[in-house]
């Protein structure tokens, strides 16, 4: 009887042991990304091409960029997939992360109910067509949320010279409370509907409440064409220079948090623009629209 206990024991730590082992072999990387790339459906086609090409696996964090370059300060993450340049590059400057990585790009758009109450249809001059939509009080939908489309939609309002208000509210995604402070126009809670929502969640809501939002294209075409039923929302303004929406991938600096795993962070963002990645992200369409074009390679 102690013989079989011994063996059983025995075969009990082995078996721990090469489950340890194997565990410890995994190549698992934690990033922390914007909700439009996994919203729009694109890190659901590079991720399985990823792990095949590398065996890395990649634990996605989507969240608002603001959220998600804090997860970089902080060091919860080993790398940040996000879309806000200037905060990226002073994430850089703070010696958060080694270094920046120009990925893709698309566009973002103002986008509205076909009735399009503020006639701004056709528009494409953004600032003019959110005076518009100030003006005339219509609802416009905020993601309110401190993310990479709330930063553009701020310096958009910036630009209005409309007089605008500070507010510091504190909102609460997946459990956590977060206080975050931004400008807005005169009307918030009338006509101005702060929501504090990723992308996707935004969009629904306008669409519910006929409301115009500024959306990244990607998004949008998803929630429009990749859905059934699509949205009614239609593409109101596009083509501003300064609706341009690039995005940049940025391994932890390991110099400020040790335990980051840099070296696989680092080899995500060298795949990510290389050829092979480059070349999924410009062929990831759908229903023939394109969602993202490639930055790294012509």
């Amino acid at each position: 009887m102690k013989r079989f206990l011994f063996g059983l024991l025995g075969l009990l730590l082995t078996v721990g042991f090469l489950s340890a082992g194997a565990y410890a072999g995994e190549k698992i990387l934690k990033m922390s990304t914007t909700t439009s790339t996994q919203a729009s459906g694109l890190l659901d086609v590079l991720l399985p091409e990823l792990e095949k090409d590398t065996g890395i696996k990649v634990k996605v964090i989507a969240k608002g960029t603001g959220a998600a370059i804090r997860d970089g300060m902080d060091g919860n993450v080993d790398v940040i997939f996000v879309h806000a340049k200037k905060r990226e590059e002073q994430f850089i400057q703070q010696g958060f992360g080694t270094k920046r990585y120009a990925v893709m790009h698309n566009d973002f758009i103002i986008i509205g109910p076909p009735e399009d109450p503020a006639g701004i249809k056709g528009m494409s001059n953004a600032v003019a067509a959110l005076i518009r939509i100030a003006q005339g009080k219509a609802f416009f939908a905020s993601r309110g949320d401190d993310s990479g489309t709330h930063t553009k939609e701020q310096a958009l309002w910036k630009a209005t010279e409309l007089e605008l208000l500070n507010v510091t509210t504190t909102i609460v995604k997946k459990g956590k409370k977060r206080e975050i402070r931004f400008v807005h126009p005169d009307g918030l809670g009338k006509w101005y509907l702060s929501i504090g929502q990723g992308m996707g969640g935004t969009i629904s809501f306008a669409n519910e409440k006929l409301a115009y939002t500024l959306a990244d294209r990607g998004t949008y075409i998803k929630y429009k064409f990749g859905n059934k039923p699509g949205i009614d929302l239609e593409i109101m303004c596009e083509g501003d220079v300064r609706l341009n929406n690039p995005y940049g991938i940025i391994p932890i600096n390991p110099k400020k948090h040790p335990h980051v795993q840099y070296d696989l962070a680092d080899e995500f963002a060298q795949w990510l623009v290389s050829e092979r990645g480059q070349t999924l992200i410009a062929n990831y369409k759908l229903l023939g629209h394109q969602l993202f074009y490639p930055d790294a390679i012509k």
